[in-house]
């Protein structure tokens, strides 16, 4: 029997957002907003954004607004000032803003910064919803130890794993033929390689059915934010990695399914919408009413799917390579993506480079299966993998 009552104006959930600011961050501000008494902020976290920041905590009436960049404090004080919201600021901060007593957690800072708050709210018992993937990639082990220590809870936010997770059965796992990833395939679906090879920041972001952050649009694009979701999912749910499918799935409708030894499959519907996951852990273990449109089936003119392309988008296969070496492979495949990524966006690599580096760091990695034993060894392995990357995004730039 769960220990988690549903938010309700008689008893409050207590809250708190990890990036509220952020595409996930800023949906969660709209859900609560549609019924107020349910919540009650007890803090905000964003990154730099100091005037969306200063005006959510305003409006949601948080105890604590914190902004990363301590080059921001003063600007977030100034903005905040004559209101009782408490101001902080700095990566401490964060951490500690993440320690405070919510009952609910969105983990939604992108990229491994969201690491080590997600654990403190991970490692204090907190119900985690868990928008960071880079967090399970990298320390997934730590992670879900912390939650079951603390009989916590991590609720999966990413559609896919939040669709397995309400069509997995607990009970039933030793009856699972497989998981099902769905993936659109993408702005560069249909793209051959000598298109991909120029395509630009702007069309890379232009994802045809999801509005999303540009650092999980541009995974998107090289097909790694599925290769990240294949070894969490991996992880969250206890599959052998040999179970764990993805197909392509241009309309978007089914998010993820599961295939039981029986041939029965259980899929989860739904419009193109993140605030129907971040719902569904919002008011988890109850459902609470939402804003998204419903999926009008007369209106779907097919369903199809598609093989993915791992040569096309050669970030699949490393993912899965990273999810089979296990030790510091994810560790090394999310630090090397991420630096390859920035250096994209800011245009000093082309679009190809990105798989590119990646598999060059990974295959230069000296140990990188060997088993990493605690929290200083991740942040080690990361730093060094950035380090190394940021090496071969330089020999790759074009120069002057």
């Amino acid at each position: 029997m769960t220990r988690w009552a549903a938010p309700s104006s008689a008893q409050p959930r207590g809250v708190t957002i990890l990036g509220s600011t952020g595409s996930v961050g800023q949906s969660t501000v709209d859900l609560i907003e549609r019924d107020p008494e349910r919540y009650r902020v007890e803090a905000l976290v964003a990154n730099r954004a100091v005037e969306q920041l200063a005006d959510q905590a305003r409006r949601l009436k948080a105890r604590l607004a914190v902004v990363a960049d301590p080059g921001r404090y003063l600007a977030l004080k100034e903005a905040l000032a004559g209101t009782p919201v408490e101001v902080a600021a700095g990566p401490d901060a964060v951490v500690e803003a993440a320690s405070r007593p919510a009952e609910w957690v969105m983990a939604a800072v992108v990229g491994f910064a969201g690491l080590a708050p997600t654990l403190v709210a991970a490692r204090r018992g907190a119900m985690v919803a868990l928008a960071n993937k880079e967090a399970l990639v990298c320390a997934g082990r730590l992670l879900l130890e912390a939650v079951e220590h603390s009989g916590g809870v991590l609720l999966p936010v990413d559609s896919e794993h939040n669709a397995i997770f309400q069509v997995f059965e607990p009970t039933q796992r030793h009856a699972v033929d497989r998981l099902i990833l769905t993936a659109s395939g993408g702005p560069f679906r249909n793209w051959s390689l000598a298109d991909m090879a120029g395509a630009t920041p702007e069309q890379a972001l232009a994802h045809p059915n999801w509005d999303m952050g540009a650092k999980i649009s541009i995974d998107s694009a090289t097909m790694m934010n599925k290769g990240l979701e294949l070894i969490e999912a991996q992880l969250l749910f206890g599959v052998p990695e040999n179970q764990v499918d993805i197909v392509v799935h241009p309309q978007s409708v089914i998010h993820s399914m599961v295939s039981y030894r029986d041939g029965s499959v259980l899929a989860q519907l739904g419009t193109a919408d993140m605030r129907i996951p971040i719902s569904h852990t919002l008011g988890w273990p109850s459902r609470i009413e939402g804003p998204s449109a419903k999926v009008d089936f007369m209106s779907i003119p097919a369903l199809t799917f598609e093989r993915p392309d791992s040569g096309r988008f050669p970030s699949l296969r490393l993912a899965r390579e990273a999810l089979v070496a296990g030790g510091h492979a994810p560790i090394v495949l999310n630090a090397a993506n991420e630096a390859a990524v920035a250096a994209f966006l800011a245009r000093r690599i082309g679009f190809l480079d990105i798989a590119r580096i990646v598999e060059d760091v990974m295959a230069g990695w000296n140990g990188l299966s060997q088993a990493v034993d605690g929290l200083q060894q991740v942040e080690a392995a990361d730093l060094e993998a950035r380090r190394v990357a940021e090496e071969f995004c330089r020999a790759k730039a074009p120069s002057n």
